[in-house]
């Protein structure tokens, strides 16, 4: 799977913050973008610490709305800023940004980091500091094959976050029981990547269960459980999970969906309500995508169904996104 640079965030275009040198044309005004710093520092310029100074001083911060963050802030521990750095860049401009309604976490290509060797950190921090929050994405874990404790939350109470995505080739266990013991009161959209265990996933379906039953989280409407190993699983129990009734968009795709998955949606609660299933890179047969079509698509869902793999055994199977 092909990760590319965020093109918008929370609905506005994401414009590169220019470089010292860089003939950049009329800068627009801070609160039309999606601002996104990147600078790789070990390839000369200047450091990403240099590049965050000067994004402060030279933009209205206060009228900045979008923020993204990429190589030089993150990356793999050889060319990037320890993620306690930049968390503590973050937080110690809060009182400054203090129109930030969006923030995306690493948002770097396969060709800057592989998703497995982002090294991310504790992001707690970040989401105390910006209570106003309305969107905050995080791509990469660490918890592969970096040293150190990767990606970490401690559960809290968001008032306002609306979208939580949660991009990984790994997911650890810890970080989605924290996802399902916060308290997200006006969270809309939640989606996790799981990945593999070779990549560092360790999240289990107990993890995912308080997430399921939907208490925690009455306004979710869109619910993403991606990238994951344990499709099918996730699957059979979606299939007789009570937040599904509510749910307008379903997205399963990208892991490894067989027959028995789709099979078990099938047979479960109805789905013909959903706006959306989206199961795109999938392992389903012929016959198996022709039962979905015709048992959701005269009731208006928008079924995808695109990227379907093959494989000679089921233990072939692979998600999207590990390295």
């Amino acid at each position: 799977m092909t990760i590319d640079h965020l093109t918008t965030l929370h609905g506005l275009p994401v414009h590169d913050f220019p470089s010292p040198d860089e003939e950049s044309g009329p800068v627009p005004a801070a609160d039309t973008v999606a601002w996104r710093l990147s600078r790789n520092q070990g390839y000369g310029g200047e450091s990403f610490e240099e590049c965050w100074d000067r994004f402060l001083d030279t933009v209205d911060t206060a009228r900045v709305r979008a923020l993204v963050l990429g190589a030089g802030a993150y990356g793999s521990e050889f060319d990037a800023d320890d993620p306690a750095e930049t968390a503590g860049r973050l937080v110690a401009a809060a009182d400054r940004l203090t129109g930030l309604e969006a923030l995306y976490l690493a948002d770097l290509t396969f060709e800057e980091s592989e998703l497995s060797w982002i090294v991310q950190g504790d992001v707690t921090p970040i989401l105390a500091a910006y209570p106003r929050l309305l969107e905050f994405g995080v791509r990469g874990s660490g918890n592969g094959f970096e040293d150190g404790p990767g990606l970490q939350l401690t559960p809290l109470r968001h008032e306002h976050l609306r979208v939580l995505r949660l991009e990984n080739g790994g997911l650890p266990g810890e970080v989605a029981r924290a996802v399902a013991a916060c308290d997200l009161p006006a969270l809309r959209r939640l989606d996790l990547w799981l990945g593999a265990e070779y990549y560092g996933c360790t999240t289990t379906l107990a993890d995912l269960a308080p997430i399921l039953d939907g208490d925690r989280l009455p306004a979710l409407r869109h619910l993403g459980l991606r990238n994951s190993e344990i499709q099918d699983e996730i699957a059979a129990a979606v299939a007789g999970a009570p937040v599904v009734a509510r749910l307008a968009s379903l997205h399963l795709g990208l892991g490894t969906l067989s027959d028995t998955g789709a099979a078990a949606l099938l047979s479960g609660q109805p789905l013909t309500h959903l706006e959306e299933l989206d199961l795109r890179h999938h392992f389903l047969s012929e016959p198996m995508m022709q039962r979905l079509r015709e048992a959701l698509e005269p009731a208006g869902v928008k079924l995808d169904l695109e990227e379907r793999e093959q494989t000679e055994e089921d233990e072939d199977r692979y998600v999207a996104a590990g390295e």
